[in-house]
């Protein structure tokens, strides 16, 4: 019987030794745990206290360890939820690196981290879409009043008719303009619609310059169709004119125009050319402070042109894709070279080419800071090298100058949107 009982003594020893082994892992090294023999019939609390342990002590030691614990659970949880938003970042980060990198090489341009693509419908400050709306009018007024001179000097009954009905639309819109500078000085709720009235707004402007171009058509029937000029007088993202027809696949091209402007900073984009996957297929842009850019491919060059001191300048660029060559050439006179512009990229078909926007996408994504604002004449695409004799030809309006192949610059090819207007030019006889 005695070693039946001397064999539990033992074995609750045993067991006694063995819980408090388990429970002191993550005490730390300064920890001591002292395994004591207890009788049977004992309680184990008294035996710790008999053998010197304060009960306080050991149940103050307790809390701490579970605050402890709670704590560090707590923090845990909290690292699981950073490494998780900062993993997410880095996935979202890693994939945009991807999309760039992937097609891109150096010199190829990229935005600023903080500019907004201003496409379509995006809010702009009240007191801007004011002062934009109020310059279009004026632009508006000024071209009624050439045509009320007109209509005074030739008496002509449908004119004159075309006039007042002008006229009205114009005392329409202005009372649109004042209905809206009364909305934001009362601070109705109206102003959630600021995007739909701005777009019906935008929309009577296009339909009321369409009205007013037609009434100048009368004044210019006998006009030859290509002495003509566009006019953007406004750094807005729906001012713009959209080239009828495609190009064709090129493996070499030149680009020529006439451009009048002194716009500050840049003189933004004279033309883009987008096709389905590519919105950078052919850019010719000077945005910001940095030079004049032709982008082909997303791959760009930096041209040496100097023009936004507000005279006519006829600029060429010539590219071929063979080794990416590019040659600049200024009012008759090559400016710069270079080579690896996209090389052995054609220039694909199936595209849109704007004149006045930089498109983010396919016809569209325009963004205000981009656009292009002044006069552009005699835009002329080849899909061939000119030479420098030809370029120089172009530039001094001579009787051997050629049109272009690919695009020739006719009023009928043509679409205007937004305010753009067209006006009488005839190259060397109106510069400067």
């Amino acid at each position: 019987m005695r070693a039946t009982e001397r064999a539990i003594t033992w074995g609750l020893f045993l067991l006694s030794c063995l819980f408090l082994e388990s429970s002191s892992q993550g005490f730390g090294a300064q920890t001591q745990f002292i395994c004591t023999s207890v009788p049977k019939d004992m309680d184990i609390c008294a035996a710790t206290l008999q053998n010197g342990v304060p009960g306080e002590d050991l149940k103050t030691t307790v809390m701490q360890l579970r605050e402890t614990v709670l704590q560090q659970k707590e923090t845990i949880m909290n690292q699981k939820e950073t490494i998780r938003e900062l993993t997410s970042k880095l996935s979202r980060c890693e994939s945009q690196s991807g999309a760039e990198t992937g097609d891109a090489r150096p010199g190829a341009r990229r935005k600023d981290p903080g500019s907004k693509n201003t496409m379509g419908d995006v809010s702009r400050g009240p007191a801007d879409t004011l002062t934009q709306l109020s310059q279009t009018l004026q632009s508006l007024k000024q071209r009624l009043e050439n045509l009320e001179q007109f209509s005074r000097s030739n008496n002509s009954v449908q004119a004159n008719s075309l006039k007042d009905l002008l006229q009205s639309k114009i005392d329409d819109l202005e009372k649109q303009v004042l209905s809206r500078v009364n909305s934001i000085e009362e601070g109705k709720p109206g102003l959630r619609n600021e995007t739909e009235q701005r777009g019906r707004v935008e929309s009577t402007l296009t339909s009321l310059h369409q009205r007013i171009s037609d009434l100048e058509k009368g004044q210019r029937d006998n006009r030859p169709l290509d002495k003509f000029q566009l006019t953007f007088p406004l750094r807005t993202n729906y001012m713009y004119a959209k080239v009828k027809k495609s190009l064709p696949e090129m493996y070499a091209l030149t680009v020529c125009m006439w451009l009048k402007s002194n716009a500050s900073p840049g003189v933004g984009t004279p033309f883009s050319y987008a096709v389905p996957g590519q919105a950078n297929e052919l850019v010719l842009i000077e945005w910001g402070n940095n030079p004049m850019e032709i982008l082909i491919n997303d791959k760009v060059a930096k041209l040496p042109f100097l023009i936004n001191d507000g005279k006519w300048h006829h600029i060429c660029v010539t590219w071929t894709t063979r080794d990416g060559v590019w040659e600049a050439f200024q009012d008759g006179v090559k400016r710069g070279s270079g080579e690896n512009l996209a090389p052995y990229h054609p220039i694909k078909p199936q595209g849109l080419l704007i004149l006045g926007q930089e498109q983010d996408m396919l016809g569209g994504g325009f963004d205000a800071t981009q656009a292009f604002v002044g006069d552009l004449a005699n835009f002329h695409i080849w899909d061939r090298k000119l030479s420098i004799g030809e370029i120089y030809n172009l530039a001094t309006c001579s009787s051997k100058a050629q049109v272009g192949n690919v695009f020739a610059w006719m009023e009928t090819s043509l679409d205007i949107y937004g305010g753009a207007s067209k006006w009488t030019f005839e190259a060397c006889r109106q510069l400067n």
